[in-house]
């Protein structure tokens, strides 16, 4: 089963790096709205996915016909700012966690420096979440159990 999902990782990169979803400069571009590119290829990825999630969400199945269940995840202010500080991170180093590691597979030896800085901040954020906890009304965190 590993070997389909790293299959599945390798097709994912490739069409993440040849459509240009990876590449600094498209990004920065869609951000500064001078190019529309990467968000054709993100309105087509809502268009194509949305039928399937309808489709889980109405039958409960997969295809194979195991059950599955969708759980919307609980409104909180910590998902406005994690939001925010997401986006500001996204535009700066110009790659999201999937990108990072397109442009490692690339050769571009500064995805290294993104991937450290987020890693970096999500240990910072595990480290403080229960000073922040309060404050954001985050909900409570099960440690080890996947819940959270």
């Amino acid at each position: 089963m590993a070997l389909v999902y790293l299959t599945c990782g390798v097709i994912f990169g490739v069409i993440l790096s040849r459509s240009g979803a990876a590449d600094y400069n498209y990004i920065q571009a869609m951000f500064l709205f001078t190019s529309f590119q990467l968000y054709g290829i993100i309105g087509t990825a809502v268009v194509i996915t949305a039928p399937g999630i309808w489709l889980i969400k109405r039958y409960g199945r997969t295809v194979l016909g195991k059950p599955i269940a969708i759980e919307l995840k609980p409104q909180h202010r910590g998902n406005v700012a994690g939001g925010v500080l997401f986006g500001i991170g996204w535009s700066m180093c110009g790659m999201c966690p999937g990108p990072i590691f397109v442009n490692i597979g690339e050769g571009k030896v500064y995805a290294i420096a993104a991937l450290a800085g987020a890693l970096a901040g999500a240990g910072l954020f595990g480290a403080i979440y229960t000073r922040v906890q309060g404050l954001f009304r985050l909900p409570r965190l099960v440690v080890g159990t996947g819940d959270g």
